[in-house]
């Protein structure tokens, strides 16, 4: 609609720089750092990294202060109020600890897609993340940046360009420093059960056998979890390819599981007879075949007897 000088409104698309302009107000749209009561800042949904009270979060602690928050907290607008935070969650921690009402914050107007992509991108670079936060973190990244592919309305050109004959994943890979192939062996993680997942982030069991682990069915590395307990063994990468092959093949089940992990099939109950107590059955110059085949006779014959109520 025409404004009052006559020409088209036009909306205005942020750049991809101004997109990832973590610390920095956008004035041209409005943006100013305000402080914003802690009780009001929601983390944001599903987030995947961890936020511990460790010896880094006190070096931010102490940084806070003496500096007071320096980097503000960037945050958007949350239904039906208060604001969800996009990158900061350390930082309100670090202010939590020290007793701080407000903090310092951006408000800014951001969809799900781009609040996800700052979020990660605002987090994924620090030293000693875990497997599972990455691999979290490279899944709704690549989520949120297919969608962008989808919904032209909520891309600029840079990013339209960016897509443009190129696989998310690709994009992905580029600007995270890795390979595609590495990218998709991190997101595999997510299939994990959390148990194995645990294991894998503890280095109990191998990076890339936790890929090859998380093509089991559910029921397959429940299964596999039983067995990791009762045999104190973890599944190293051949092992893990050899039961991802036998579940593909329909012919994975807990005793294979077992034979793959420790070489030996699990032990059958076994059965001892006493020769003590056969002999009050038996005459003392019964030989032991002899009493074998009496007691194989004698189950023989109950078998055909009772045949029909066994199997049914």
């Amino acid at each position: 609609m025409p404004d009052k000088e006559g020409s088209a409104s036009k909306i205005r698309v942020r750049s991809v720089d101004e997109l990832f302009a973590l610390g920095q107000a956008d004035s041209s749209a409005g943006e100013r750092v305000k402080d914003v009561n802690i009780s009001e800042l929601h983390a944001f949904k599903n987030h995947p990294f961890r936020v511990l009270d460790d010896e880094k979060m006190q070096e931010t602690v102490e940084s806070i202060r003496v500096y007071g928050v320096l980097n503000p907290v960037i945050a958007r607008p949350k239904q039906p109020d208060g604001y969800e935070i996009i990158a900061g969650h350390r930082r309100k921690r670090a202010c939590e600890i020290l007793g701080l009402d407000k903090i310092p914050c951006i408000i800014r107007e951001l969809s799900d897609e781009e609040a996800t992509i700052i979020m990660v991108d605002s987090n994924i670079q620090r030293d000693e993340l875990l497997y599972s936060e990455k691999a979290f973190a490279y899944k709704m990244k690549l989520d949120a940046v297919k969608k962008q592919g989808k919904r032209r309305d909520l891309t600029c050109c840079q990013i339209d360009n960016k897509l443009k004959g190129k696989k998310s994943s690709g994009v992905i890979a580029e600007e995270m420093g890795e390979s595609q192939k590495q990218i998709y062996r991190y997101i595999r993680l997510t299939y994990l059960l959390k148990p194995l997942l645990d294991m894998v982030d503890d280095k109990r069991i191998p990076f890339n056998a936790g890929g090859e682990l998380s093509y089991l069915q559910p029921d397959e590395q429940e299964m596999l979890l039983r067995v990791i307990k009762a045999q104190s063994v973890f599944p190293n990468l051949a092992q893990s390819v050899k039961m991802r092959n036998l579940s593909r093949d329909g012919k994975l089940d807990e005793t294979g599981m077992e034979l793959v992990l420790t070489g030996t099939k699990p032990q059958q109950a076994s059965i001892k007879l006493h020769r003590k107590k056969l002999n009050e059955y038996f005459p003392q110059d019964y030989s032991s075949e002899q009493i074998e085949e009496v007691i194989y006779g004698l189950l023989r014959k109950w078998s055909a007897e009772h045949g029909a109520e066994m199997q049914n």
